[in-house]
């Protein structure tokens, strides 16, 4: 038995009574270190490095960009996954595209997060797209996003791209214009991390609806899907946004670099499904370029959940508000600090 491999913390934070939730380990029988995410309390899973292109710590934000050998580059905030090169592909058509494709017309959008600018990429592919406003909180995640991430680069020098760092809460409060599209493109709810209070049905109701246009459409993130995972904060994301529109769909897909499926939540005042044809009608006509992923066959099965989940789905009754939050798995900066 060899020693044990030395622990490399990311932004060198020391334990803080629970172990830290992202770790570097040399690992003395490859030639290579690994990451290691914290899935649960009695769960890890890790993946092999090249190597760490940026650690730090915003006013906001523990922050990783990693070069993985599996999944390519991969941006961590808070010890959890958000984004890796090789299928971010999955996870952002099936945010942006959904709600353009079932909107009549879509001109406008707001991003609430999303600083990797991989949304708007997704966004700025519709012809019928005037204006995407994406306001994330934290300009060190959009800087280096902005310089690593190759891909994205058209997308932050576009001309139909208004880029704002604020708070997505105080910036659409002070907003007198109003969208077609609003998306939230934010990290998942932790416990001591900047967006949890954007996952409120105070928020939805008080501050975004009242900023979409009367047919606009709201779409979210939900956070793990999974079999096992589906109740730590999708089921009371989609309940709570069903106190606020009158049309709510949840959706689910398996995004391998996540280890998990993930869920999405879709809402508006008019009805929302316009059937597989009509998408892939939408598709051919409206974007430049083609999806990898989206289709209307695979939209319409995704919204079909199996028993467990559409059982929970129908039996949540969990409202999520600033007093009563639902947390995944982690901390953030500020439950640390």
């Amino acid at each position: 038995m060899g020693e044990a491999p030395e622990v490399f913390y990311i932004n060198g934070f020391p334990k803080f009574g629970h172990e830290t939730e992202q770790h570097l380990t040399d690992d003395p029988n490859h030639d290579c270190s690994w990451y290691e995410e914290v899935i649960d309390d009695d769960l890890k899973w890790s993946f092999a490095l090249n190597s760490v292109l940026h650690r730090g710590i915003s006013d906001y934000q523990e922050i990783a960009l990693l070069d993985t050998k599996r999944f390519g580059k991969a941006l961590v905030i808070d010890g959890k996954m958000q984004s890796a090169e090789i299928d971010e592909f999955i996870y952002h058509e099936c945010l942006i595209h959904p709600p353009l494709l079932c909107h009549p017309n879509p001109k406008t959008l707001f991003i609430m997060g999303g600083g990797e600018g991989s949304a708007a990429r997704e966004a700025l592919k519709h012809k019928s797209m005037e204006r995407v406003i994406m306001c994330d909180i934290d300009q060190e995640v959009v800087n280096f996003c902005r310089k690593h991430l190759t891909v994205n680069r058209e997308a932050f020098a576009h001309k139909k791209l208004d880029l704002v760092i604020n708070d997505a809460k105080a910036e659409l409060e002070k907003r007198k214009q109003k969208f077609d599209i609003i998306v939230g493109d934010l990290a998942d709810p932790v416990q001591g991390g900047p967006c949890y209070q954007l996952y409120t049905k105070s928020f939805y109701e008080n501050i975004l609806k009242p900023k979409l246009n009367a047919n606009g459409i709201f779409v979210t993130q939900a956070g793990p899907a999974g079999i096992l995972t589906h109740t730590e904060v999708f089921t009371s994301i989609y309940n709570t946004i069903k106190q606020v529109f009158k049309y709510v769909m949840a959706y689910t897909t398996h995004v391998p670099s996540f280890a998990d499926t993930w869920g999405w939540v879709m809402a508006s005042d008019q009805p929302l499904f316009i059937g597989a044809k009509e998408m892939d009608k939408r598709i051919n006509a409206r974007i430049n370029g083609e999806l990898l992923y989206l289709t209307g066959d695979w939209f319409q099965s995704s919204a079909t959940m199996n028993k467990t989940l559409s059982t929970s789905l129908q039996n949540e009754t969990h409202v999520y508000t600033e007093e009563n939050a639902r947390f995944v798995p982690g901390h953030g900066v500020a439950y640390r600090l």
